[in-house]
């Protein structure tokens, strides 16, 4: 036995976003894009991201607003949302295992693939971002 459980409550999901963005904040490639734009807002940001992640796999509702908006202008691509999905996947790995654990490394997925494809499209649109 391995020891892992499955993610199961606020304090799971604070440990994976805490180490997760500990490793973002560290990382040579995508370090200084989030701390140029986060600076000194860690942690609201960090609650932000327990409300988010505490909503989509507890569907316990705490996480109100649109994810997308605040990424749109990021200057991100491919190579970007790789290294985010190596290190999501990675600290999961790390921690736990299970359900939801898979519906965590699912949705990272999803999110990632979504989040590329709307931001080259505003990129290379005249259209704004609905908020």
């Amino acid at each position: 036995m391995n020891g892992k459980t499955d993610v199961k409550n606020i304090e799971d999901i604070q440990l994976l976003v805490n180490t997760f963005y500990g490793k973002i904040r560290v990382d040579l490639l995508l370090g200084s894009i989030f701390n140029g734009v986060i600076k000194d807002r860690w942690p609201q940001h960090l609650e932000k991201m327990y409300r988010f992640w505490q909503t989509v796999l507890l569907e316990e509702h705490t996480y109100y607003g649109s994810p997308f908006p605040p990424h749109a202008q990021l200057p991100v691509e491919q190579k970007h949302f790789d290294r985010w999905l190596k290190l999501w996947n990675e600290t999961i790995d790390e921690f736990f295992e299970g359900e939801k654990a898979d519906e965590a490394k699912w949705r990272g997925n999803k999110m990632a693939a979504m989040f590329l494809s709307k931001i080259e499209y505003y990129r290379n649109s005249s259209s704004a971002p609905l908020l």
